[in-house]
């Protein structure tokens, strides 16, 4: 997926703020980035035409949302990628972890370990129920 700067900037801003109006979210990135409103609502409109936001209309503005969490986001964004570059019967998301993993200190693999862990036993638990 390809997003320009703002279009970045703007996700990031949504995953801590929850929701916001174009107004909002203009006066947000006035001061440390300058550019109009008329901007920010194409670039909101661009975002929600991506499926990367959601919008619900109150009053007269819509009230923007980001469509997924951001740690979803990355998943899908990491799934992608590694959908395009691997071979068909290569098991995608395994064969990107395991390269990344070279570069891995042993903290890092340890907490990755636990998360599998904890991963694993929320889908056992999920089972049972």
């Amino acid at each position: 997926m390809n997003l320009g700067e703002l279009e970045k900037l703007v996700l990031k801003f949504f995953w801590q703020v929850k929701v916001a109006d174009a107004k909002q979210v203009h006066l947000h990135f006035e001061k440390s980035r300058g550019g109009t409103l008329n901007t920010i609502q194409s670039t909101l409109d661009r975002l929600f035409k991506k499926g990367l936001l959601k919008r619900d209309k109150e009053g007269h503005a819509f009230q923007y949302r980001a469509a997924k969490p951001r740690k979803a986001f990355i998943g899908k964004l990491i799934k992608e990628v590694t959908d395009d570059f691997t071979l068909g019967n290569e098991n995608s998301i395994l064969a990107a972890f395991v390269s990344l993993s070279s570069e891995l200190n042993e903290q890092q693999l340890d907490k990755l370990e636990k998360m599998i862990q904890d991963h694993r036993a929320s889908i056992s638990s999920g089972y049972n129920s």
